[in-house]
């Protein structure tokens, strides 16, 4: 097999979504960071971290980044390495898997209970001079003045 014709069927195991859920060995997990080698840092809904391996199927065809949510299944001869990849979670699939209420409630989105902020309290880059805003109070008085001389 070429390795087009490889990476368009791996791409479209990945992309298709079969709405399958978890077996019991398998477990919902989210990426903390990527430690290189096609090892990537995970954290489960208990909040255990460890480093779970990129099958060699997905190599070079499907990415993981930070805050990615997967499907792992253990290893039994991992030490360090506790688990496989088996599946990258799209939006859709975690859409269903909340449905379906398999969802770790530990992962839920925390968006909903941020309230909004005051201008105040937002972050201020240091990098750039902060300018005051034109006041333009002072301009119209005085230009009320003159526009007073001139009719006199």
């Amino acid at each position: 097999m070429s390795k087009v014709t490889k990476r368009k069927h791996v791409m479209n195991e990945a992309l298709w979504d079969d709405y399958e859920l978890p077996k019991e060995n398998q477990s919902i997990v989210k990426v903390l960071k990527s430690k290189g080698n096609n090892l990537h840092e995970i954290t489960t809904p208990a909040g255990e971290e460890y480093l779970v391996s990129m099958p060699t199927k997905f190599r070079k065809n499907i990415w993981v980044k930070r805050g990615d949510y997967i499907i792992v299944e253990p290893i039994p001869e991992g030490d360090k390495v506790k688990a496989e990849i088996v599946k990258i979670l799209s939006k859709d699939s975690i859409k269903f898997f909340k449905e379906s209420n398999v969802w770790p409630k530990e992962f839920e989105d925390r968006k909903k209970e941020v309230v909004a902020v005051d201008d105040d309290d937002l972050f201020v880059n240091t990098n750039r001079t902060h300018v005051q805003p034109y006041q333009s109070e002072s301009d119209s008085s005085s230009d009320d003045s003159e526009s007073e001389d001139n009719e006199k």
